[in-house]
């Protein structure tokens, strides 16, 4: 880990990868129950477990003080009908933001706040989201390509997948014939963990 101020390239893709220390894979299999086309999910994983989303990251203390940045790719795909997406989540530490500077692809990133209100707001290159303090969010490809993104947020903010698992998101994007479509999730369950 270094200890000095420093730099690093991500615009080349090439030059990606190897800017960063830490790379996680999210499966298909680790995103059990977050499709609303259960048969769908299972076949496609019947057929192998896709990779669905990456994440590049470099490691820094998981304190107050520091900033966490990192890469996240989501692949394009469907699962029946609903675009492929992270797994979202809430911060652990309510009240702590994060930024989202879109590099490449196109999606939307949805977002909830326990109180019940929704925003979906559009990713396209060269746009930035700010995430505010207690707000889910789950990056979604509406695309054909890789959605790349750059996130920042501090260090102590943690991640609470646990809620969402639990709850699910208030809102699905679906592909209505080419058309991303905002959509209430039937299945929301309202009963944060």
């Amino acid at each position: 880990m270094k200890s000095r101020p420093y730099g690093y390239p991500i615009s080349q893709p090439n030059e990606r990868r190897s800017s960063f220390d830490n790379h996680i894979q999210r499966r298909l299999s680790a995103l059990r129950n977050q499709f609303a086309d259960g048969k769908a999910y299972q076949a496609m994983l019947d057929s192998g477990d896709a990779l669905v989303y990456e994440v590049y990251e470099n490691r820094r203390p998981e304190v107050a003080g520091e900033l966490l940045s990192g890469l996240s790719i989501v692949h394009p795909g469907c699962v029946g009908n609903e675009y492929f997406m992270t797994k979202g989540h809430y911060h652990s530490v309510r009240e702590t933001a994060e930024i989202y500077f879109c590099m490449e692809g196109k999606g939307v990133l949805v977002m909830e706040s326990e109180a019940g209100e929704t925003a979906v707001e559009e990713f396209y290159p060269g746009r930035v989201v700010y995430v505010t303090p207690r707000w889910a969010h789950r990056s979604i490809n509406t695309g054909g390509e890789d959605l790349v993104t750059f996130f920042v947020y501090p260090g102590h903010a943690g991640h609470d997948y646990a809620t969402i698992d639990a709850t699910g998101f208030r809102k699905r994007v679906l592909d209505h014939g080419g058309v991303p479509t905002i959509v209430d999730n039937p299945e929301w369950s309202g009963v944060n963990a």
